[in-house]
């Protein structure tokens, strides 16, 4: 039987031995009703870690991002997020459908970031006939755009533009901690400008459910009844929070390698002759390229998948690997000569 080696995404991690020993011995009580000595842990422990005041944990990163768009608006405002953003693209339109929000975006550019010229032109003047421009998203790292990270710097002077503007700040930090590991600052430094923030633990963190908003005090009870009202506050819930604590404890340093493999297989890729691949924009752990222009990008993933290589389609031509733990650098070799052996091959040629 054929291995598999999955770069579709790292939410395919599996929890490490010393994740299940935790969740196993995990001490649990009613979260709900704030019980739980595990969940306040690993929600003090995040806040802490981000420099905020307090946290919460959610089933998902959709949730988070949708609680705060809840916590900071009212329905007919409007958000400013990019053309790109996951909130936009992957989140069943909650934010409008659930929250009442217009979402207005302005575009990314290639390396995630928005031009403050078009946030300012964005940002509504007060008038009666206008919807309150309440609240920016920003993505870090920005999964559509490659993984890519948004320095301290930038975060800094946009959260300051849009501040001045009376709009408050979120930012959509799912693999934020490979944002703090690739610039080499603690993750608190990324987030300093932000209201509220949130990350998954069940991404890049290898934890097997869960996501964690973090903000002021204030904000975090107004979005704990917004997680009630969604269904999403959850009983002896410290058994999961268990496997988040060693994830912030002991996965963060390794994001490095899984850094390390994505520019291997970049720069693999680039050697292909007939592939489209800009390696050095490659900076964290997700890979985007393109087939040979006359094989069609599903068509590339399918024969990619009968060899046992996963990848995912992003739409147009754009084909996603994304590294993480269980992937190792046999694995990138691997897959350079699987991928090679299919673009240089005729199936699936038109």
């Amino acid at each position: 039987m054929t291995s598999i080696i999955d770069l579709r995404s790292d939410t395919k991690t599996l929890p490490t031995p010393v994740m299940r020993k935790a969740m196993y011995e995990a001490e649990v009580g009613d979260d709900v009703d704030g019980e739980d000595p595990t969940i306040n842990r690993l929600e003090m422990l995040a806040a802490e870690m981000l420099g905020k005041e307090a946290a919460i944990f959610t089933p998902s990163g959709i949730m988070s991002n949708l609680l705060s768009v809840l916590t900071h608006t009212r329905p007919g405002d409007e958000i400013v997020l990019g053309s790109q953003s996951h909130i936009f693209w992957y989140e069943v339109g909650g934010a409008s459908a659930l929250g009442g929000v217009v979402m207005h975006t302005v575009p990314n550019e290639a390396d995630g970031t928005i031009e403050p010229e078009n946030l300012r032109m964005a940002i509504r003047g007060k008038d009666i006939d206008f919807p309150r421009t309440a609240l920016l998203c920003l993505e870090n790292t920005h999964n559509r755009c490659g993984g890519t990270v948004l320095p301290v710097e930038y975060t800094g002077s946009i959260s300051a533009l849009a501040r001045r503007h009376g709009l408050k700040i979120h930012i959509d930090g799912a693999r934020i901690f490979s944002a703090a590991v690739y610039l080499g600052v603690p993750v608190s430094r990324l987030t300093e400008n932000a209201d509220s923030v949130c990350f998954c633990l069940s991404k890049n963190l290898s934890a097997p459910v869960g996501s964690i908003l973090c903000g002021s005090e204030g904000f975090i009870a107004s979005a704990r009844r917004w997680r009630r009202m969604l269904g999403g506050g959850m009983r002896q819930a410290g058994i999961l929070a268990a496997a988040g604590i060693v994830a912030l404890e002991t996965m963060i340093e390794r994001l490095a390698e899984d850094h390390a493999n994505a520019r291997r297989l970049a720069f693999g890729l680039a050697e292909i002759p007939g592939l489209s691949i800009q390696p050095e924009r490659v900076q964290t752990n997700i890979v985007l390229f393109e087939p040979p222009a006359d094989f069609p990008a599903e068509a590339f993933i399918m024969e990619l998948k009968n060899r046992g290589i996963m990848l995912s389609y992003m739409g147009e031509r754009k084909i996603r690997a994304v590294t993480h733990r269980m992937i190792n650098s046999e694995d990138i070799e691997t897959c350079l000569e699987h991928i090679s052996s299919v673009a240089g091959g005729i199936t699936g040629k038109q």
